[in-house]
């Protein structure tokens, strides 16, 4: 029975990793799509574990071949999702979930309209600078451009089919965990999984 596809976007800064790693943690169920890209690692990162980091030649190759389901650019760098990884976990019934940008995710649902898009906000677009700054592992001028994306980013909110304000990190990850379990009780893919519940149409 195929797998559910979850679609994870946000404004630098709103805390989507921080929500997303929180998921994966509490629910075995859900795998992450590990993306392309071509911007270089930061502290801490591992090739094939955050992104799979590529060269510009190496991206643009993959994606003449049509290698990827999505891709974008994003502050100055590519982004891109795997196609055939993506279709093979669905197809043996995983849930997956992206974690791109708004523009990925419109991308995406033309393929899978069935997919479920959910937009992390900050409860303020100061608090969201704040993020920014706080991090202390981007230049002045690259968060300044971040910055500057937001404000158009955060105007896409109502292309997604739900939105969590995270505004207390706990409460947020409730509510994106609950999104994934209700999706998961779509009476379309129960009935897919447990066919012997229903009765017939009359």
């Amino acid at each position: 029975m195929p797998g559910s596809l979850f679609i994870v976007s946000a404004p630098s800064g709103a805390g989507k990793t921080t929500l997303v790693r929180g998921l994966l943690a509490r629910d075995p169920r859900v795998r992450l799509s590990v993306s392309y890209t071509t911007r270089a690692p930061r502290e801490g990162e591992t090739d094939g574990v955050a992104y799979h980091f590529t060269t510009v030649s190496d991206f643009m190759a993959r994606r003449d071949e049509n290698e990827f389901l999505e891709w974008a650019e994003v502050h100055g760098n590519y982004y891109a999702s795997s196609r055939l990884w993506l279709e093979m976990q669905l197809a043996a019934g995983q849930d997956v979930l992206l974690e791109i940008d708004w523009q990925g995710a419109e991308q995406v649902r033309r393929f899978f309209p069935d997919a479920v898009s959910i937009f992390i906000l900050p409860p303020s677009f100061a608090t969201l600078e704040q993020r920014l700054r706080g991090r202390g592992t981007d230049s002045e001028a690259i968060i300044q451009k971040r910055v500057a994306a937001a404000h158009h980013e955060m105007r896409q909110v109502d292309q997604f089919a739900y939105v969590i304000i995270n505004n207390d990190l706990q409460v947020a990850l409730e509510e994106l965990c609950a999104i994934v379990c209700a999706a998961r009780l779509r009476t379309a893919l129960v009935r897919q999984r447990n066919p012997e519940v229903f009765l017939p149409a009359v």
